[in-house]
This record gives structure tokens, C-alpha cells and sequence, in this order.
């Protein structure tokens, strides 16, 4: 006969964890699937790489960034979650997507056990900017959707501006083999 507590204990051990970044904009905390960041870099070390929009239309997006061959926005994720203007000091470069995220600072690394769905009080742009919400060391973090930080529309219009190569209208924002 087996207890009850055990069986408890052995279903928590099984859920499927996930390594998250930790990270503050405006004094705001945010989660982001470590596996969904290919490199994090201060923004000093960019200074020279980052080249200025002019005529952007897309007020987040006001830099682009040439990597590997490759056209990254830079999004300032305060503009991108209405927060208060801050001076952010790192950049997160994101994988798959042609998207670089500035935000204030690196909290830590989380193993992550759940993520929770969004609450019904997420309504619009809200629901594709965030996988969920999880619970961490007594505080409720968002979960980030990397791909919520720029639309197919946003792709579209910065390519324009920046006369930089046409993606498929399916595969906007994501890199191509």
C-alpha cells in the first residue's frame, strides 16, 4: 500500500522543468526560456554595431542590430510593455527570431516547474506577450512569449524602413535555414 504523500512527491519530481532568465525592466520582473536566448551582451559592447532607424513608425523599435549576417531588431521592452523610461543596460539577443530585447538587469537563472495560464484580466496584445505566469520565491513573474515582441505586421513595416531582404509573409521574424 502506498501513502498518499509519496505518490504526491513522485508526480511533482515528474512535471517537466525549464530553465528561465530572470530579468527587470522598470523594476518589473519577467521570465524568459533560457533556451529561447542565444546571447546576452551590454549594451556598451553594442555601441558601435547598432545602427539607428530613421522614420520608424514602430516607437519600441528605434535601433537595428547586423549579427552573423543576419538584421536584428532591437526592441526596448519598456517602450514594448508600457513601463516607465529606463536606461537599459543589457541585451538580450533572441534565437530563431531576428529580435534583440533590451532590458535593465539580470536577476538569476530558475528551474521552472509550471507555468500558469493567463487569467481572463489579460485581454489584447497582453495574450501574445506572455506564455503564462509562474510562481517564484512569493512573487507572481510573467512568463514572455519571445515571438510577442514584434507582429508579422512589425516585421513587415521595419523591413520596409530598412530596405533589408523580404521574409516569407509565414515565416516573418523567424530565421531561415
Amino acid at each position: 500500500m502506498r501513502i498518499a504523500a509519496q505518490e504526491r512527491a513522485k508526480s511533482r519530481l515528474a512535471r517537466h522543468s525549464e530553465q528561465m532568465i530572470l530579468f527587470a525592466v522598470a523594476n518589473r520582473m519577467f521570465a524568459i526560456a533560457a533556451a529561447a536566448v542565444q546571447e546576452i551582451r551590454s549594451t556598451d559592447s553594442l555601441a558601435g554595431s547598432a545602427n539607428e532607424i530613421e522614420h520608424s513608425e514602430i516607437s519600441k523599435v528605434r535601433h537595428m542590430l547586423e549579427r552573423s549576417h543576419q538584421t536584428y531588431y532591437v526592441v526596448n521592452a519598456g517602450a514594448h510593455f508600457g513601463l516607465p523610461v529606463t536606461r537599459p543596460t543589457l541585451v538580450l539577443i533572441l534565437r530563431q527570431l531576428r529580435v534583440a530585447v533590451l532590458v535593465d538587469r539580470i536577476e538569476r537563472m530558475a528551474e521552472i516547474v509550471a507555468i500558469h495560464s493567463l487569467p481572463r484580466a489579460f485581454v489584447g496584445d497582453e495574450r501574445c506577450w506572455y506564455r503564462g505566469l509562474t510562481y517564484v520565491d512569493d512573487h507572481v513573474i510573467p512568463v514572455i512569449q519571445p515571438a510577442g515582441f514584434l507582429t508579422a505586421d512589425e516585421f513587415r513595416r521595419l523591413d520596409l524602413v530598412t530596405n533589408a531582404t523580404s521574409v516569407p509573409r509565414g515565416l516573418a521574424g523567424a530565421f531561415q535555414a
